[in-house]
């Protein structure tokens, strides 16, 4: 009984590493950019809504990198979404309050993929929180909108062009 037990034990954790290391060859991340811009004048405490250019994927080719195929993605979520300021070079998040940011296509709902608030940067780089949304959808279409809700906290005198930077873990079915 003893062997019995230990046996099936045996198994069952055997199964269960195998699937962990098969998700983790079938694990890869995709790395998109866009670009935008927050303008002077901008009213202190007041969220601001700025959309972005689509962002075109390329995620076909991603996919076919990385030996799968778009209909074997079964899930994509966001792993890092990080803000730089790019111009001008010496201007820091000190100016922000809080930022969030969404995701949606033409034929999806809108969902928030990453956030801070209580911003207290002094740096011209920062991190958001990213949510735990499901991304499949925005992922495996050819193109996607990125929305920026930002509240100020400071008067801006010249414009501030920001690049957001995404990785998005994606995990492939074998088959």
């Amino acid at each position: 009984m003893k062997i019995m037990r230990f046996t099936i034990i045996a198994f069952l954790a055997l199964i269960t590493v195998s699937c962990n290391e098969l998700d983790k060859l079938l694990t890869f991340t995709i790395s998109n950019q866009t670009t935008f811009k927050v303008n002077s004048g901008f009213l202190i405490n007041s969220p601001t809504e700025i959309a972005t250019p689509d962002v075109t994927t390329n995620s076909s080719a991603e996919f076919k990198n990385n030996n799968t195929s778009v209909d074997l993605v079964k899930d994509v979520q966001l792993k890092e979404l990080k803000l730089t300021i790019t111009d001008p070079t010496n201007k820091t998040f000190s100016f922000l309050k809080s930022a969030h940011l969404y995701i949606s296509t033409t034929a999806d709902d809108e969902v928030e993929l990453g956030y801070q608030d209580n911003i207290s940067s002094t740096s011209n780089t920062i991190l958001l929180t990213c949510t735990t949304q499901k991304l499949d959808k925005y992922i495996k279409a050819s193109s996607y909108k990125i929305r920026a809700r930002l509240t100020t906290k400071e008067t801006l005198t010249q414009d501030v062009t920001v690049k957001a930077d995404m990785g998005f873990k994606v995990t492939a079915n074998p088959f």
